[in-house]
């Protein structure tokens, strides 16, 4: 027996027991209404997310064709309208999720209008949009059950017994739009307390992931900025344990944390870690540093001195007051962040580099993996990096290596939309079209997200239709390169009234009130014209 079934057997008796004034429910209304509304809390979701994540880094270990993607959300209805698509093109959700951006949400969701990527936007605006993905999540099951259940009642009333067991199995194995969403906590927006008290409200807004970066949180930048500045590990490993402790306080057992490493580009610490002996992690972190031997008569006012090996050493320090780290260690400080966060306590790693290159990504994670066998990652498949440029300098350099002609390309100008259909270009396009494939085999990336597509696909949507619209075309711009898109690739929105719930509520009025029920869905509605 369904749940669907058993709803309506439960609701049942239990109107039976309460006698004549309950005369007016009808229990398979109620069983479709608990059917659209699956999820009743923020912690169910992410207990239901949690468990999805889980097996499919399970089953990535296993074979690393199965890795997993997503687009960056600023808005519930981008992220439903997602779900909504990848449901219409490939009838299931499987390894698709969300990525909530803290760019996106500073850019684009904070009161004090647009605000860069530096954590000075409300922190609770993130837990909020997290609570509004998921918002628009549910309503997309309830938008896309009830039309099954308009079907069915379409084939009861006809007397086609086939078509309504079609329905009804559909309505018993439904797949529901909610999946995991990984969520940018940034630097934890102040210390490990601040960063537990978040992280309870985004997981019980829905969260099953947190990402966190190993930024100091007051001096926090863009991942893909200059001015990045790292703290020691000691602190990192203080706020994954604070994101650890919210999941299990929440009973989110299986609660997925992301340790980000900045290290790539950051050059600059704002503290030396406190260290107690030699070797231990704290003295790591400090043998990074770039420092000046002294003798005890150069010491000034203000210094700080460190004894390295017996011998007195000055660390420089900025105006800014920031110690800076020694050029070309950025790599090995990622290695080290990288290890230290899996041995303690995190789940999958992110490492931000400068480029998509999956060469100098597997490198690292190589030796990463000399440590901790099945480190995965979580990778940023960023629109700050120029894709086009750097694949074709990438193909243009192993051109050149392997000895070819390349006499006819000008590396700095590869850009240039004169070497759109030349071999090098053709190349570059396929390397980058399999990027995904070939670093989730290479180099141990587990998750692929672009963080910003759809702040770039709503700038560059308007600006066509504005140019067209306000220029010669007229209306005929919205028309042609809109809606009538809109209808022939059978996009959802298209029925606006129905994605912003009209249908549902129609449905609810005719549970409510019956025949006496005013519904808006009539002769009358321009949707039917759709």
């Amino acid at each position: 027996m369904s749940k669907y079934t058993q709803d309506i057997d439960t609701i049942t008796t239990l109107c039976q027991v309460q006698g004549k004034s309950w005369d007016a429910i009808d229990p398979e209304s109620v069983a479709r209404m608990k059917a659209q509304n699956q999820f009743k809390t923020g912690i169910e979701i992410a207990k239901y997310t949690a468990d999805i994540m889980r097996r499919d880094m399970e089953n990535y270990d296993n074979d690393t064709a199965k890795y997993t993607q997503s687009l960056g959300c600023w808005h519930g209805f981008v992220g439903q309208q997602k779900m909504i698509s990848i449901k219409k093109h490939f009838e299931n959700t499987d390894r698709c999720y969300l990525y909530l951006s803290g760019w996106m949400v500073a850019a684009l969701r904070s009161d004090f209008g647009p605000l860069p990527d530096q954590s000075m936007h409300e922190k609770t605006s993130v837990s909020a949009l997290i609570e509004e993905l998921y918002t628009f999540l549910r309503q997309a099951d309830a938008r896309e059950l009830g039309g099954l259940f308009s079907d069915l009642d379409k084939a009861r009333k006809v007397g086609d017994s086939s078509a309504a067991a079609s329905v009804q199995d559909k309505i018993d194995n439904y797949v529901t739009h909610i999946v995991p969403i990984i969520a940018d906590i940034d630097a934890g927006f102040g210390n490990a307390e601040a960063t537990y008290l978040l992280a309870k409200r985004m997981i019980e807004a829905g969260a099953c992931c947190i990402q966190l970066e190993n930024q100091v949180s007051d001096e926090k930048q863009c991942g893909h900025q200059d001015g990045k500045v790292t703290v020691p590990h000691a602190d990192f490993l203080a706020k994954i344990n604070a994101v650890r402790y919210a999941f299990l306080e929440l009973g989110v057992d299986n609660g997925v944390i992301v340790a980000r490493t900045d290290s790539l580009g950051a050059g600059l610490t704002k503290q030396i870690a406190v260290t107690n002996q030699p070797g231990d992690l704290g003295d790591q972190y400090n043998a990074f540093l770039d420092v000046e031997e002294v003798a005890p008569s150069d010491i000034k006012n203000g210094d700080v001195i460190l004894n390295r090996d017996g011998k007195l050493v000055r660390p420089k320090r900025l105006a800014s007051n920031l110690f800076q780290f020694k050029q070309g260690t950025g790599e090995a400080r990622c290695i080290l962040d990288c290890i230290t966060s899996l041995q303690n306590g995190a789940d999958l790693l992110w490492i931000e580099t400068e480029k998509p290159h999956v060469g100098q990504i597997g490198a690292m994670v190589n030796e990463i993996r000399k440590v901790v066998p099945n480190a995965k990652l979580v990778y940023n498949n960023s629109p700050s990096f120029n894709w086009t440029l750097n694949f074709r300098q990438q193909i243009f350099d192993t051109m050149t290596e392997e000895g070819k002609d390349v006499s006819a390309y000008e590396r700095g100008e590869l850009m240039d939309e004169q070497y759109d259909t030349t071999e090098l270009a053709i190349i570059a396009d396929e390397k980058i079209r399999t990027f995904q494939a070939d670093s989730a085999r290479e180099a141990g990336i587990f998750h692929h997200l672009i963080t910003l597509p759809t702040y770039h696909t709503t700038a560059l949507s308007t600006d066509n239709l504005a140019k067209e619209y306000f220029g010669d075309k007229g209306m005929l711009g919205y028309v042609e390169g809109v809606q009538r898109k809109e209808i022939r690739q059978g996009i959802a929105c298209v029925k606006h009234q129905n994605m912003a719930g009209s249908d549902i509520g129609d449905a609810h009025k005719e549970y409510f009130a019956g025949d006496a029920a005013l519904k808006a869905g009539g002769e009358d509605n321009t949707m039917n014209q759709f």
